[in-house]
């Protein structure tokens, strides 16, 4: 069908999405239009996806203290990441531990800054656990000593 016996007509796309072509809308105008829209749209949606999986790996209505010793910290998008190694029961008894944080920009206008946390530091942090049960969590507050 030719461009001129487009225009007026609907064009009608996934899931029902449609658009009207004005009188001197040429179609590929309004595919570009909708490809673009449909881009904006799914990136859009994607930082809450990745908040809405924070909720499918950490147990959000529960919260755990753990008390150990930094042995590494990654600042790097999405999250900052915290390496802890606790004592359970006593001094040979040693827990790994990987603590997710916020995003560093966020943290960092926090108050939190690259070098506030160093190998060796004494912290206690408070997180959401695991759903299953693993030595992960979702970091919420820290509070720590320099050694």
């Amino acid at each position: 069908m030719p461009h001129s016996e487009l225009r007026g007509q609907r064009l009608t796309w996934i899931n029902g999405f449609s658009i009207v072509l004005d009188k001197g809308e040429h179609p590929m105008q309004s595919k570009r239009y909708v490809l673009f829209l449909a881009a904006g749209m799914l990136t859009g949606a994607l930082p809450a996806l990745a908040h809405h999986a924070l909720a499918t790996q950490y147990d959000l209505n529960r919260s755990i203290t753990v008390t150990g010793t930094v042995t590494k910290i990654e600042w790097a998008n999405p999250h900052v990441r915290l390496y802890l190694n606790t004592n359970a029961s006593g001094a040979t008894d040693v827990m790994h531990w990987e603590l997710e944080m916020a995003s560093p920009n966020l943290l960092y206008l926090t108050g939190l800054k690259i070098d506030s946390l160093r190998r060796g530091d004494q912290v206690t942090v408070s997180a959401h656990p695991a759903r299953n049960g693993s030595n992960l969590g979702y970091a919420q507050s820290i509070s720590h000593s320099p050694h």
